[in-house]
């Protein structure tokens, strides 16, 4: 056993003593660790027990062991890390800049599990035979997705995407390169006035940071109720109602699914409502609320904009035989009023590939869309395409045609 090991099972067994919490009160385990540290240090100096390289990097070494998450702690502590994955103990990945590599971090089996099971302490949920998947947010606002055996063939699949907030508003995605300012400038009329936006993209591509930036274009007297699977969305508006979804119980009830909370969202007042994904079943309530008048948005996985409209009219049909294409589709070219596809490009940067109006036209069961912007050489640029209502921008004090013009 080495020396910060040592020091380590001290620290433990003065937690349990001493009755500290060391999630509630870290000042009192920042101080015991030091204490505990330099006591070890002093007594390692008369011979006897294996001394220690170094007295900081052990402090630090402890408290990520007893208070965060051991190895990973410094994957957590690097600000250009955006992603953490396990596919085994023995290869744990991380991604910098959207790009994958794999790290020298060694892990156990146990400790991969205990790992979990701490990062699940202050969500509520948890992960077993019974429950083999599990979706949770952890205290910094990272994402936690987990699944065992004998879902996965041997060992336990983590993956853990950190909220790294680099972006809060439109203007901070023209910063970053991912959207020009013309455009920024289009979307944020677009979400002030009320149009109805749907953000496309695929998995790490930028749809949740791209879907808060809009939001904080919400004129800030509106009332907002967001549906997420777990907390992601970071609404900066005074009046947000915030719902996500619960597990089934051991017993298997009380499970609270996405399409319960959009329909509950309904009952809250909203003047709008965000979703953070649709998926399934869910898409269909949605579409219902936003065909009633009620502007929204929400995030999908699709690989361009066109896709993004054929799931939205394939995705309701999941919710029972009785819903057919003949109503499905002219619903969503009547509720959806812009689609943004944002795509992680292979430099590592997020970029807005296209900005596409639904005009509310259907042709042979296929739903109209009219280019507003496109990517060429790489570089977003204005096409001919025009929003539908213009007269809610109006309404909203902007002038469609100055905002659209060309530069």
């Amino acid at each position: 056993m080495d020396a910060v090991t040592t020091v380590e099972s001290e620290v433990r067994e003065l937690i349990r003593r001493s009755g500290i919490d060391p999630a509630r009160d870290p000042r009192s385990l920042d101080k015991l660790v030091r204490e505990a540290v330099a006591d070890y240090d002093e007594r390692s100096l008369h011979g006897g027990l294996p001394t220690l390289p170094n007295v900081d990097d052990a402090v630090k070494s402890v408290l990520d062991a007893v208070a965060g998450y051991g190895p990973l702690q410094p994957y957590f502590d690097d600000p250009e890390v955006e992603e953490i994955w396990i596919n085994e103990p023995s290869k744990v990945f991380i991604a910098r800049g959207g790009v994958a590599e794999l790290t020298t971090t060694i892990l156990s089996a146990d400790l991969v599990q205990d790992l979990v099971e701490r990062m699940l302490k202050t969500s509520g949920r948890r992960v077993d035979l019974s429950s083999p998947f599990v979706d949770a947010v952890l205290p910094d606002g990272s994402r936690l997705h987990v699944v065992i055996p004998d879902v996965t063939r041997r060992h336990w699949s983590v993956n853990i995407r950190k909220f790294v907030v680099r972006a809060n508003h439109l203007d901070d995605l023209v910063g970053l390169g991912t959207i020009t300012p013309q455009a920024a400038r289009f979307l944020g009329a677009a979400v002030a006035a009320g149009l109805n936006v749907l953000v496309a993209g695929g998995t790490q591509a930028g749809k949740t940071t791209l879907l808060n930036c809009l939001s904080a274009a919400i004129p800030s007297r509106e009332r907002v109720v967001t549906c997420e699977e777990v907390f992601e969305l970071k609404i900066p508006l005074r009046d947000v109602a915030s719902m996500q979804c619960r597990q089934p119980s051991l017993e298997g009830t009380g499970e609270i699914p996405l399409r319960r909370l959009v329909k509950e969202a309904l009952r809250m007042r909203p003047s709008r409502i965000i979703v953070g994904e649709v998926r399934q079943a869910e898409s269909l309530d949605l579409l219902i609320a936003l065909n009633s008048g009620l502007p929204g948005m929400c995030t999908i996985h699709a690989n361009s904009a066109r896709e993004a409209i054929t799931k939205m009219c394939t995705l309701p049909l999941l919710a029972g035989e009785n819903v057919g294409s003949r109503f499905v589709v002219p619903t969503v070219a009547s509720s959806i009023d812009l689609v943004v596809h944002v795509a992680l490009e292979h430099d590592g940067v997020r970029r807005v590939r296209e900005i596409v109006a639904v005009p509310g036209r259907v042709e042979g069961d296929v739903v109209e869309v009219a280019d507003i912007f496109t990517q060429h050489d790489g570089i977003l640029r204005r096409s001919d395409g025009f929003p539908p209502h213009p007269e809610r921008f109006r309404r909203a004090g902007y002038d469609v045609a100055a905002l659209l013009a060309q530069e």
